[in-house]
């Protein structure tokens, strides 16, 4: 057996182990396994990737391979350490940005070697022959495409999440009419690179795919930023395909399908979920016109303390706890954990609520908590719990705001009208541990902070979570 032979054998073990890694992330049970196996089946692809290289390219690349992993290797691990739950989110965008990059390079690379190799030289001498020639072109064109606006695309939606960009969407005129002529563009130079390539014609294309990856996403409001993120793991995942394409590597043209098409099945499963159009969202916000946010006086709120909130949890029959992104920015999820076994002790009955989109990433919610060790089987979906809102207790809403928001299904004219939330307000009493009034993520006014039941407990959510574990 060639060295060829067996790494191309060690890509396809590669592939089934991500295949496996997938299956084994879709449930709580299995998640380390799964976790497991895909750092398996990555370990087994690069030691594939540096057996080819030592095979057909020598000492000097497998060097420059080794130096560049070991790079990589210690700027992931330090990132890894670093990173704080709350800044996931952005982390994964940059990475999205770094897979669309390395597909721009790829596609580059691939025109310079038929260039410099010469086409009529055959693949022996960097080109490429005969009639494969055009469709090595269109690989080059689409895969520089898809790339280029996953780069851009996903540098943005980190400047958004890590707010060094307004989380309000870009409202250019025509915008529209813009995303569709830069597609147009795309098409026609695509095929005017395949007819006749030049390098002048592959950077008016890659110039459009970076413009047109920023404005699909800048034109993209904050509300739907955890569609965008799984979007741009779509696209990355695409652009991942296209370079395996590029360069006759069937692991890449694997792991990209996956990729990419897990993704868009997560933001289509998101999509719904927020009762938004998969198509107008990875539009760029293509036929959504949202009614105004609107300064309508809901009255007064009621603050109460931590203290009187023990006293309700004293006398409470079942406890619905539904977090947002403020408890992971507040770091409260051990306290509320020991709140939870408090209560359940006095033989409350506990629960979590999760929307689908809580904490700006999917699952975000599900992994704080498991990281604080609450239990698995009281941790439910939206819609295994709205039904049970009515008949609980109380309801501790702990840095959430856009998805208990009770606009969206009562005022058409909210922007988020018709977004699928979890009706907190239908409890006894429900209590929003908030730092101040502010609008949540998507700007828009929460009326239930002003509802009869409603108390307002101001202040870090970690401490006040400590404050009443102290009172009980």
């Amino acid at each position: 057996m060639t060295l060829t032979t067996a790494a191309q054998a060690a890509y396809i073990v590669a592939a089934l182990l991500f295949i496996l890694s997938l299956a084994g992330l879709s449930k709580h049970e299995t998640a380390r396994s799964g976790v497991v196996l895909g750092i398996s089946g990555m370990v087994v692809a690069l030691a594939a990737t540096v057996v080819l290289a030592a095979d057909g390219s020598g000492a000097l690349a497998v060097t420059l391979l080794v130096v560049a992993m070991a790079i990589g290797a210690a700027v992931g691990l330090w990132r890894a350490r670093i990173v704080e739950m709350t800044a996931m989110p952005e982390l994964i965008a940059v990475l999205h940005s770094f897979v669309g990059l390395a597909a721009v390079l790829v596609g580059w690379n691939g025109f310079l070697q038929v260039e410099l190799g010469g086409a009529e030289g055959g693949a022996e001498s960097g080109g490429v022959a005969g009639t494969l020639l055009g469709i090595h072109h269109a690989e080059v064109s689409i895969g520089v495409f898809i790339g280029a606006l996953t780069f851009t695309g996903s540098v943005v939606a980190f400047l958004k999440l890590s707010a060094r960009i307004d989380a309000k969407p870009l409202m250019l005129p025509g915008k529209n009419l813009l995303n569709l002529g830069a597609l147009a563009a795309f098409a026609a130079l695509t095929v005017v690179f395949v007819a006749s390539p030049g390098l002048g014609t592959l950077v008016a294309l890659t110039v459009v795919a970076l413009l047109l990856g920023w404005h699909l996403v800048a034109s993209i409001g904050g509300g739907d930023m955890p569609v965008v993120v799984s979007m741009l793991n779509s696209y990355s995942g695409w652009a991942a395909a296209a370079s395996g394409f590029l360069l006759d590597n069937n692991l890449l043209i694997v792991t990209g399908a996956l990729v990419g098409s897990s993704g868009a099945y997560l933001s289509y499963v998101m999509c719904q979920a927020m009762n938004r159009s998969f198509l107008s969202v990875i539009a760029g916000g293509f036929g959504i016109e949202a009614g105004p946010a609107g300064d309508r006086d809901y009255g007064e709120h009621r603050e109460i303390t931590a203290i009187d909130t023990a006293g309700l949890l004293k006398e409470a029959k079942s406890v619905v706890i539904t977090p947002g992104y403020g408890m992971a920015v507040a770091q409260a999820q051990y306290p509320v954990a020991d709140l939870t076994r408090k209560l359940r002790e006095r033989g409350v009955e506990v629960r979590f609520g999760i929307h689908p989109v809580a904490g700006r990433l999917p699952g975000h919610m599900n992994v704080l908590l498991a990281e604080a060790k609450v239990p698995y089987d009281i941790v439910l979906e939206m819609d295994e719990i709205n039904d049970d809102f009515a008949t609980t207790s109380v309801v501790l809403v702990i840095g959430a705001n856009d998805t208990v928001n009770p606009a969206a299904v009562e005022d058409p004219d909210s922007p988020i009208a018709g977004m699928p939330v979890l009706r907190v307000w239908e409890a006894d009493n429900v209590v929003v541990f908030k730092r101040s009034m502010a609008t949540g993520y998507a700007g828009v006014q929460n009326p239930l902070f002003f509802r009869h039941n409603t108390g307002m407990l101001f202040g870090d959510a970690r401490q006040r979570v400590e404050d009443i574990v102290a009172a009980l």
